[in-house]
C-alpha cells in the first residue's frame, strides 16, 4: 500500500494526564505513518502540558499547540487550522485506536472514492469492552451511503452517530466548517452541515476506535448545560426542515426522544432547576408541537405511550418508566437489546 496520503489526527488535550499516554502511544503505533499529530493543549491545568511537550521532542511527526482554555471547540477549531493533510481525524485524548485504524480508513477512502469513511468502536471501560452489533457484524462489506440516505441515518442516531471522532474526513469537506464554541455535545451542531457536503460515506464495521467510559453517573454530574443538546438538535431541525423536508418526522421523534429524557433528568436534579424554568421550557415546547410529535411517533407504540402520558402530566411518563424498569428487572418484560461484550 502506498502511504502517499496524508492524514492529520487532531486531539484536544485537557485534564486527561492519566489518559493521555495511552491515547498518543496508540496513534504513534499506527501502521500507517505518514501522519501528522496535532496535539492541542487548551490550558489544561494539570501536567498535560509537560507531557505533550516531551512526545514533540521524541517524534517529529508532533505538532503541540498550547492555547487558553476554550473549550473542546475551540481546541479543535484551532487544530484544524494547523492541518497540512489530505485526511482529517479527530481523537478525544481520553481514548485511544487500534493500531491499524488509519491505515484501514485510507485503503476504504480510496478504494470506494468516499468524504467520510467511519469504522466500528468499543464502548470501552476499565474492566471490558462492548460491541453494539444490533445492525452489523464485524464480518459485514463495507456500507455505502448517499447524501440523502447518509442524512436519514444522522437524524435517527444509530448507525451513524454525531460524534466527530472514529471517522476520517477528508479535509476539504470540513475546513470551512467550525465546531460552534461554548456548547456542550458541540458534533450535535456540527455533523449535520458537514454530512450535507459529503456524496459517498463508507462504514466499516470492524471496532477500530475505543470510546472510552469513565464512570461518573450522567445523574449525579447532570447540570442545565447539558441541555445544549437539544439546542442543538433544534438549531439542526431548522437545517433539515430546508434541505431535507422528508426527514422533518425522524427529527421530531429525536427531538422528542431527548426532551423526555432530559426532563427526568432534571426531576431527579430538582436542586439544579430550583424555578422549574427549564422544564417548563421542555413541558413548553411539547405542547406547542404536540400534534407534530404525535404524527412523527404514530409508529412507536412506547414513544407514543410517553407522549400521552407526558401531555396529561410529566410525572405520568416518570411513573411509567420506573414501573418499566422494575418489570425489566423482575423479568416480567424482556430487556431492551444491547451491547454485546467483547473477550
Amino acid at each position: 500500500m502506498f502511504q502517499n496520503k496524508k492524514v492529520s489526527i487532531i486531539v484536544p488535550v485537557y485534564k486527561v494526564e492519566k489518559y493521555i499516554h495511552r491515547c498518543i502511544d496508540s496513534i504513534l503505533n499506527q501502521t500507517y505513518d505518514n501522519i501528522e499529530i496535532i496535539l492541542v493543549d487548551d490550558g489544561s491545568p494539570d501536567h498535560c502540558w509537560e507531557i505533550v511537550d516531551e512526545y514533540e521532542k521524541t517524534d517529529r511527526r508532533i505538532k503541540v499547540i498550547h492555547k487558553e482554555n476554550g473549550g473542546l471547540s475551540d481546541a479543535r477549531n484551532v487544530g484544524v487550522n494547523q492541518v497540512s493533510g489530505d485526511f482529517v481525524f479527530f481523537v478525544d485524548s481520553d481514548d485511544w485506536v487500534e493500531k491499524t485504524m488509519i491505515e484501514k480508513m485510507v485503503d476504504s477512502c480510496d478504494q470506494y472514492q468516499a468524504d467520510v469513511v467511519q469504522s466500528a468502536f468499543y464502548y470501552a471501560y476499565e474492566d471490558k469492552r462492548l460491541l453494539d452489533n444490533r445492525y452489523y457484524s464485524t464480518t459485514d462489506l463495507p456500507v455505502i451511503l448517499g447524501k440523502k440516505t447518509l442524512m436519514r441515518e444522522l437524524v435517527t442516531n444509530e448507525k451513524v452517530k454525531n460524534f466527530a471522532w472514529g471517522k476520517l474526513y477528508k479535509t476539504n469537506i470540513i475546513k470551512d466548517i467550525a465546531f460552534k464554541k461554548g456548547v456542550l455535545f458541540e458534533d450535535v451542531f456540527w455533523a449535520h452541515q458537514v454530512m450535507h457536503e459529503v456524496n459517498t460515506y463508507v462504514i466499516l464495521h470492524e471496532p477500530l476506535y475505543n470510546y472510552y467510559q469513565r464512570s461518573d453517573s450522567i445523574v449525579a454530574t447532570y447540570t442545565p448545560k447539558n441541555l445544549d443538546i437539544l439546542k442543538g438538535l433544534l438549531e439542526r431541525h431548522c437545517f433539515i426542515e430546508k434541505h431535507y423536508k422528508e426527514l422533518t418526522d425522524s427529527s421530531y421523534k429525536t427531538i422528542l426522544k431527548m426532551s423526555l429524557i432530559h426532563y427526568n433528568l432534571l426531576l431527579m436534579n430538582r436542586k439544579k432547576d430550583p424555578r422549574s424554568l427549564h422544564r417548563k421550557e421542555i413541558r413548553s415546547y411539547i405542547h406547542n408541537n404536540y400534534d407534530n410529535l404525535k404524527k412523527a411517533v404514530k409508529k412507536d407504540k412506547l414513544l407514543e405511550q410517553q407522549l400521552q402520558l407526558f401531555s396529561l402530566h410529566p410525572y405520568l411518563n416518570f411513573i411509567y418508566l420506573g414501573l418499566r424498569k422494575g418489570l425489566r428487572m423482575m423479568k416480567f418484560i424482556s430487556q431492551p437489546v444491547g451491547l454485546e461484550q467483547q473477550k
